[in-house]
């Protein structure tokens, strides 16, 4: 057993490497009892806070919370579960459609001229009338998923027409976090399509309009569970003459630190994935939390989050969220 020296040389003691395991075992979890309580928890809010609570009970603390009844009077919740109305209403507005073989865009994927090492893939992306690009996203299947998910702002930049449905921010949240949104960003898409584990920094306000999305979240302090690496960057190419995808590294070279951990790994992977991110698999589970239609998810800066989605009977899942800095404190 290996084991450290620590302390002065007239009074040395020998620590073992299971001791000093247990003792940051311990720490890790008593700052997880710390911010999240114990048994550790998401809150289930059945009305939106007050700033002064969101500011106290969640911001400062670095704490999500799940709020139902956060969007019930947007007409977007009536309006946006039919297509019509968004063809109507978007016609042939131009918006940026996201294309992958896998519904797995921002992931890690198989290296193109090494496939026995892994690469970080971002998806196909093009430009086409809404009109089209909804078609594509209800006809995905398993062997080409699109996504309507530009983020940068995209629900202010390509889908200003939606705007009159909803909010163009969250007041009692502004209010908490001392700014309004930077960015508010439009989801469109289906179950083929997946978020693997990353995290953001900025404060996220996740309002699911149609379908459900589920969610698995880990805080800021298991940041040594994810097996975060650097992988080089790489971007599918569709080929719209065959329908099929390529996938080629970026020129110049660039490295994505990325969490390796796939937290629903196939099922003959299994044991490989578990040996592989023991941390991972041997830890505390991560917190599920499932957004439905008129719910709203308050997701804290760098939390790690994984998304899956279900879709409403026309084939969809919509979601709007709104990317906060926190200047609260400033």
């Amino acid at each position: 057993m290996l084991t450290y020296t620590v302390g002065s040389s007239k009074q040395r003691q020998k620590v073992s490497t299971m001791e000093v395991e247990e003792k940051i075992q311990n720490l890790w979890q008593e700052l997880r009892d710390l911010s999240l309580g114990n048994p550790p928890k998401v809150d289930h809010l059945r009305t939106p806070p007050t700033p002064l609570q969101f500011l106290r009970d969640y911001v400062n603390p670095n704490k999500p919370c799940l709020i139902s009844a956060a969007t019930h009077h947007w007409p977007a919740l009536s309006l946006w579960p039919s297509t019509s109305y968004l063809w109507d209403t978007l016609s042939s507005t131009p918006v940026s459609l996201h294309l992958t073989p896998t519904g797995r865009a921002d992931s890690l994927t198989p290296h193109p001229t090494s496939p026995s090492s892994l690469c970080f893939a971002s998806a196909h992306v093009q430009t086409l009338p809404f009109e089209q690009a909804l078609d594509r996203v209800l006809e995905s299947d398993s062997k080409q998923v699109s996504y309507l998910q530009e983020q940068n702002d995209c629900f202010r930049a390509e889908y200003g027409a939606l705007s009159r449905d909803c909010e163009e921010d969250i007041p009692w949240a502004s209010e908490a976090l001392g700014c309004r949104p930077e960015a508010v960003n439009l989801w469109i898409g289906n179950h083929f399509s997946e978020t693997s584990f990353h995290k953001d920094h900025y404060e996220n306000l996740y309002a699911v309009v149609t379908g459900e999305k589920h969610f698995l979240l880990l805080p800021p302090t298991d940041f040594h569970r994810m097996y975060v690496r650097e992988y080089p960057a790489a971007r599918y190419q569709y080929h719209q003459d065959t329908g099929e995808f390529t996938l080629e590294l970026e020129d110049p070279i660039r490295v994505v630190p990325w969490s390796s951990v796939d937290p629903y790994p196939l099922h003959e992977e299994i044991q490989r994935e578990f040996d592989k991110f023991p941390l991972y698999f041997d830890g505390p589970k991560p917190f599920e939390v499932t957004v439905k239609a008129g719910e709203m998810l308050y997701l804290p800066s760098m939390w790690f989050h994984h998304v899956r989605q279900s879709p409403d009977n026309s084939g969809l899942t919509i979601a709007i969220n709104y990317c906060n800095n926190d200047s609260s404190s400033f």
